[in-house]
């Protein structure tokens, strides 16, 4: 993955507290053991009427909004069950950020793993940009992830803190496992140093299973 560290585009406001990942990903839509075609469900009791035809209502709905890239939410974002299937959903469906100002845990580290950008801010901040994008006049945002700034379309500014392991993971286009490897060198000294140090703890496993 490219390095990426700007989020700029429509911002829809979803002033909803403890808005749940059983709610951003309803359960009939994990049919399947992979990835793809996660988008149709994204939101769905939210976004159609009993019958499931779309509720107009609904702000993804709206002309306005509908391509939005960023989401400014309410508190406790993403509770509720552990499924990453959230996170890879509103991604499928071109959110790349979500801007609240809580987060469920488990989503929160889900998220940020998948490279979906999750900003918290103080509530009076949440309150402000969310009066902002419901005007889709002024409802473009930028982020920059670099100096950590949420910035409206009149150039009205807001400070984020970003922890420095999440901050690189985005920028570089990082997984865990990639992560973990740009650390390669750093755990191969201390694998040495440690069977150096430690001879007796070493178990010297036949040639097949070492490399099974």
């Amino acid at each position: 993955m490219a390095e990426h560290t700007i989020v700029a585009g429509t911002a829809a406001p979803l002033p909803l507290n403890n808005l749940d990942t059983d709610q951003i990903m309803p359960k009939q839509f994990l049919l399947g053991i992979d990835k793809s075609g996660l988008a149709r469900g994204v939101l769905y009791d939210l976004r159609t009427n009993a019958d499931g035809t779309p509720d107009d209502t609904f702000v993804l709905n709206r002309a306005a909004y509908r391509d939005a890239r960023i989401l400014v939410a309410g508190a406790n974002f993403g509770c509720g069950s552990s499924r990453e299937h959230a996170v890879w959903e509103l991604q499928q469906s071109g959110i790349e950020a979500v801007i609240a100002p809580s987060f469920g845990e488990i989503f929160y580290f889900n998220a940020q793993n998948n490279r979906l950008l999750l900003i918290v801010l103080a509530p009076e901040a949440i309150a402000k940009l969310t009066e902002t994008v419901s005007d889709p006049a002024q409802n473009a945002l930028t982020i920059d992830v670099e100096r950590q700034c949420v910035v409206t379309a009149s150039g009205e500014s807001f400070a984020f803190d970003l922890p420095p392991r999440q901050k690189r993971m985005f920028v570089e286009g990082l997984d865990m496992i990639g992560m973990t490897l740009k650390d390669s060198d750093a755990i191969a000294t201390f694998e040495a140093r440690h069977r150096t140090e430690f001879p007796w703890m070493q178990i010297d496993l036949p040639r097949q299973q070492r490399t099974a």
